[in-house]
């Protein structure tokens, strides 16, 4: 069921970020909006477009976060697999959005504290591309 709701979620994604799709869309308020007066503007004829646009709108919302999902996890490998293999990174920074957020924060206010340090260099006109270990 993964695999058939994720190439699903794929294809539905791609199609509902064109341009023809948002013509479609609009298209449909347009035509709502036509058919207001002959309708009366009725209860009915709002009720039609604040479902129609409820249900979309609720399923989208699992639909893009199952995209996000997966595009923010081959993100994450992408990243790690560059510090794997950069020299000299610190590999502790592979999968780092799996620590606990104090974790995170210790390793924030380390970077923090290096990038203060290399502008402080800046200002007095030194190179700020060294490696913290140098």
């Amino acid at each position: 069921m993964g695999n058939f709701y994720g190439e699903w979620s794929k294809r539905v994604a791609r199609f509902a970020g064109r341009p023809v799709t948002f013509a479609l869309a609009f298209g449909v308020i347009l035509v709502w909006i036509v058919t207001g007066p002959i309708f009366g503007f009725s209860d009915t004829w709002q009720l039609v477009i604040n479902t129609g646009t409820t249900i979309v709108t609720f399923l989208m919302v699992f639909l893009i976060q199952n995209t996000q999902n997966r595009d923010t996890a081959a993100i994450q490998l992408k990243l790690d697999e560059l510090i794997r293999v950069t020299q000299g990174a610190h590999n502790a920074l592979m999968d780092l959005e799996e620590l606990e957020e104090r974790q995170i924060e210790a390793f924030r206010a380390r970077y923090e504290a290096l990038a203060a340090e290399a502008r402080a260099r800046l200002l007095r006109g030194e190179p700020d591309t060294n490696t913290p270990e140098a």
